[in-house]
């Protein structure tokens, strides 16, 4: 599968990855003890900055293990 193709398949992971990030911040900022909330919009802005930071990271992993 081209790389196009892959993009075009983790468009609804995104989403619905930021949807249940919104859904359980509730019980993650309880845990911690955050008092504020977290709309989707923010959850969607903590989602691409974690899929940012961890795709080279995982790029990189899936390197290694096909040496």
């Amino acid at each position: 599968m081209s790389g196009y193709f892959r993009i075009l398949a983790a468009i609804p992971g995104f989403f619905l990855s930021s949807w249940f990030l919104m859904l359980l911040w509730g019980v993650i900022a309880s845990r911690l003890q955050l008092g504020f909330t977290l709309s989707y919009g923010n959850a969607m802005l903590v989602n691409i900055t974690l899929w940012l930071a961890l795709a080279p990271l995982t790029a990189v992993g899936n390197k290694r293990c096909r040496k």
